[in-house]
């Protein structure tokens, strides 16, 4: 928003007065589109959801942000080994930003050395703990999260409600399912449907 300026004052070569000063100029209209800004904050969010910054995931929450790996320069000009830099800038939610978190970590120990594996995961906690302490609701329009092999997959609970017992077992292939009731039809699940939990977790169903 500041305009550029190169001279920070001119003065009187004899006696040093300051003959004519320059401040900041506020520019007054905005420096990037709203389209932009958009395209920004998409790209943002897939950095989080499918990208570098996966370590700031949180599940049911648009997150967008950037790692940050930067090998330090010593007094000799050199960069030094093993010496870096780890960042994560995150804001949330992604859409629509009303927090901005900045975590730095200065020459970690006894890890790799990258943003995305120090610095994420401590965004990530404190995303979290914002999620808590403000009781932010759940929004699941965000950018879908292609799994790693090693990672915790969750997945959507379907709607079962009016299927028999038979078909409600097929349709919730993936989850652990508790049963109570009489009957052979829905009626009601826990979690409801819609929800994102954990694969294997435990679906309540309700038989009438």
């Amino acid at each position: 928003m500041m305009q550029p300026f190169i001279v920070k004052s001119i003065s009187e070569p004899e006696t040093s007065t300051i003959v004519e000063e320059y401040t900041p100029t506020i520019k007054k209209e905005n420096v990037i589109s709203k389209e932009t800004s958009d395209l920004v904050k998409y790209v943002l969010e897939s950095v989080v959801a499918n990208g570098s910054g996966r370590n700031a995931y949180i599940e049911n929450y648009r997150v967008g942000g950037k790692t940050g790996t930067a090998q330090k320069v010593g007094s000799d000009g050199r960069y030094m080994v093993g010496n870096y830099v780890l960042s994560f800038i995150g804001f949330m939610p992604a859409n629509d930003p009303e927090y901005v978190i900045y975590i730095a970590i200065d020459n970690a120990k006894g890890v790799t050395q990258y943003g995305g594996t120090v610095a994420a995961p401590i965004a990530g906690n404190v995303l979290k703990t914002i999620i808590n302490l403000y009781d932010l609701e759940e929004d699941t329009s965000g950018l879908p999260r292609e799994y790693l092999w090693y990672e915790q997959k969750y997945i959507t609970v379907p709607d079962v409600i009016n299927m028999t017992k038979k078909e409600a077992i097929k349709a919730l292939n993936g989850f652990t399912i508790e049963y109570s009731g009489q009957g052979d039809k829905v009626i009601s699940t826990s979690p409801s449907a819609g929800a994102r939990i954990k694969e294997g977790s435990i679906v309540k169903i309700m038989l009438n």
